[in-house]
């Protein structure tokens, strides 16, 4: 891909190094209007999502770019879209000379992690992400499942909320997003019961989300097998920088690992606020927030306030970026 800075990115030197963390953010963190911004200005995020329209098939530009949000909000629309402005917007920061020491994205997010490693190229992450969009929203429509976020509550509250909820179905943690903040998913059912068990025991609120299926639970099996389909013939490279991914919450530079651990994630626990505490305890003090929204910004002031998040999505976020 040939590269292009807006004016004002000029003025940075391409000699620049920092102890920086890149974080990705998943699905959800979508809206209408993302990445418009950097399609007009930047010839790198033209060709990102001129390729990303053409690998997904999605009408994945005019979702982004007009609309309408019901749109944008399809499973198959919003993680390449969600995929392509955090590659975008990494192209244009890497362009100024900016360049992490460990990157980690929040389940969808891992994909552009991963690119923004060396691990994958952008067309392979784009080919792998539009499987998994498709996968899981067919698995969504196969067996019915939702998720619901539980406020106040600690990780054994919630396991003991999702085993009352167990008695109609499967329901598991499946984002340990923040202290307090974790999401559970399954059967529509279960998850209802498990949302009323953890009213009762105390949480402050128990919200069940507007999603297309179980999203990291035993649900998402037929789209965990689609995607180590595709995955079987692409290439993953040794990173340049180590990867945090969500199942372990352990940073790795094994290709090999990080491959399987792709194909585990579907349906495992995201364990972002393992991950980001893992990196506090290693050092970090920054991070970029790489791709749309201020999603994982805002979670990390509930993870660890000492850390600095700066958002690098729009144009404006990149002028305001200081290092």
């Amino acid at each position: 891909m040939s590269g292009f800075l807006p004016p004002f990115l000029l003025e940075f030197s391409s000699s620049f190094t920092m102890s920086l963390v890149f974080i990705f953010p998943g699905q959800a963190s979508q809206y209408v209007g993302m990445g418009s911004d950097l399609y007009e200005s930047s010839t790198l995020a033209r060709e990102v999502f001129d390729l990303a329209e053409e690998i997904s098939g999605a009408g994945l530009k005019t979702a982004c770019f007009e609309g309408p949000d019901e749109a944008l909000k399809q499973t198959i629309v919003t993680q390449p879209a969600v995929f392509a402005h955090s590659v975008a917007s990494f192209l244009i920061v890497k362009e100024m000379g900016i360049a992490p020491e460990f990157v980690a994205g929040h389940s969808v997010g891992e994909l552009a992690a991963l690119v923004a490693s060396g691990v994958l190229s952008i067309e392979d992450g784009l080919r792998l992400v539009s499987v998994r969009a498709s996968a899981m929203h067919e698995a969504g429509q196969q067996r019915r499942g939702t998720m619901a976020a539980i406020l106040g509550l600690d990780p054994d509250a919630v396991s003991l909320s999702c085993e009352a909820g167990r008695k109609a179905g499967v329901v598991v943690p499946a984002n340990y997003n923040c202290p307090g903040q974790i999401v559970i998913s399954g059967d529509v059912e279960a998850v209802q019961k498990a949302m009323q068990a953890a009213r009762e025991i105390g949480a402050k609120r128990a919200i069940e989300l507007q999603v297309s299926g179980a999203f990291h639970s035993e649900l998402m099996k037929p789209a965990q097998a689609a995607l180590a389909d595709a995955i079987e013939d692409i290439v993953f490279s040794a990173p340049d920088v180590p990867v945090v991914p969500n199942v372990t919450a352990e940073p790795c530079l094994d290709p090999v690992e990080l491959k399987s651990l792709l194909i585990d994630q579907i349906i495992s626990p995201v364990k972002w606020s393992d991950s980001m505490t893992k990196l506090a305890g290693m050092g970090m003090q920054r991070a970029f927030e790489v791709g749309p929204g201020n999603t994982l910004k805002t979670l990390m002031r509930r993870i660890d306030k000492t850390i600095n998040v700066s958002s690098a999505g729009t144009l404006a976020d990149l002028e305001d970026l200081s290092i």
